[in-house]
């Protein structure tokens, strides 16, 4: 531990030397690495928390940059939780920083979140809270919640001690809502609310002060009005593994053309069997049939886009399934196989 770095934190009695060290010893994950996650993540890495996970398959934009505040102009085009990793690690090579280069999903997220001791929603999803909330529930992790609605900002912190839960607030299982694309949003809105997430991870790693379990903090940061809503938890709303199942593990299958694929940074994947006419070559393919798919995973990276086909449109989906159960997340099944493969391809493509 480096005593200059941390002592003005020491010096509380709240931490002293044994809080920083539990926070050296403390991991936690952010889910998004977008406005939120920017604003969290210096405070989480400076603190000296000892591991800091962050999961996103996004890229950085032009449009981010206002309230993005960890990436600048020439990181337009890399994946954001590279370029996070780079800032922060620069600001402190005590911290660990783990990166994720996609996106978290019911096939990913118990197995990552058992890693983890805190994790900390920085997405715009409802959908993804669901699916963070059912995670945390199942892998009995604190969840800390944060949201922004044009001016104001919501923070609270689930699954506590086996407290209150997101699904004990929010039980209606809407998955629909505008997001900061749709309705705008100030950077100083989302650097507030993010900087609010991190205070509450660094409590629960703490174990100090009054924690938002239970309690849902509403801030209006145009015209400074706080409010707070109490609310308990719902025995009856139990997740469990059927249940997870059952909510999340349908997974939306992205569904492309050949003519939409070859617009974006992607490889073909082709699984039918070698003999298989017609003989397809492109210059961004591979050739790996399904029946030795599970064999030759080693041959893929798995923070690679992956494009995959077959005759028709079915063994590409079956290896999705095997793709997915490895950890690869940037999928995608050309609808209707080769099928529709020569009125896209006319120029480029090789057949035999």
């Amino acid at each position: 531990m480096i005593m200059e770095r941390y002592k003005k934190q020491i010096q509380l009695s709240q931490v002293g030397i044994s809080g920083q060290e539990e926070l050296e010893k403390a991991k936690v994950l952010i889910v998004g690495a977008g406005g939120l996650g920017c604003a969290a993540l210096p405070y989480l890495v400076a603190s000296g928390v000892g591991t800091v996970g962050i999961i996103d398959g996004d890229t950085v934009e032009m449009s981010n940059l206002h309230r993005q505040v960890l990436y600048s102009e020439n990181d337009i085009g890399r994946y954001k939780v590279k370029a996070a990793k780079a800032h922060l690690q620069a600001m402190n090579t005590t911290v660990t920083i783990q990166d994720y280069a996609y996106f978290l999903s019911a096939e990913n997220a118990l197995a990552l979140f058992a890693s983890y001791d805190c994790i900390v929603d920085a997405t715009d999803s409802i959908a993804l809270r669901y699916l963070i909330n059912d995670a945390c529930v199942l892998t009995n992790k604190p969840f800390v919640y944060g949201s922004i609605y044009k001016f104001e900002g919501q923070v609270s912190v689930f699954n506590y001690k086996n407290g209150p839960t997101y699904r004990c607030l929010f039980d209606k299982n809407e998955t629909k809502t505008p997001n900061c694309d749709a309705l705008g949003v100030l950077g100083t809105t989302v650097g507030f609310i993010g900087m609010l997430q991190a205070n509450e991870a660094l409590k629960v790693i703490l174990n100090i002060g009054d924690l938002l379990s239970g309690t849902l903090l509403i801030y209006d940061m145009l015209n400074h009005r706080q409010n707070k809503i109490q609310f308990t938890k719902n025995e009856q709303l139990v997740i469990d593994d059927a249940f997870y199942k059952a909510a999340h593990l349908k997974t939306r299958i992205h569904e492309t053309t050949f003519d939409e694929a070859r617009t974006k940074k992607t490889i073909f994947l082709d699984v039918r069997e070698f003999d298989t006419q017609p003989v397809i070559k492109l210059s961004n393919s591979i050739q790996i049939p399904l029946s030795i798919l599970e064999q030759k995973l080693d041959e893929l990276n798995k923070n690679q886009h992956y494009t995959i086909f077959c005759q028709r449109g079915k063994r590409s989906l079956k290896a999705i399934e095997i793709l997915r159960n490895n950890m690869f997340n940037h999928l995608a099944n050309v609808t209707n196989g080769v099928a529709s493969f020569k009125s896209h391809f006319k120029d480029e493509i090789h057949i035999y």
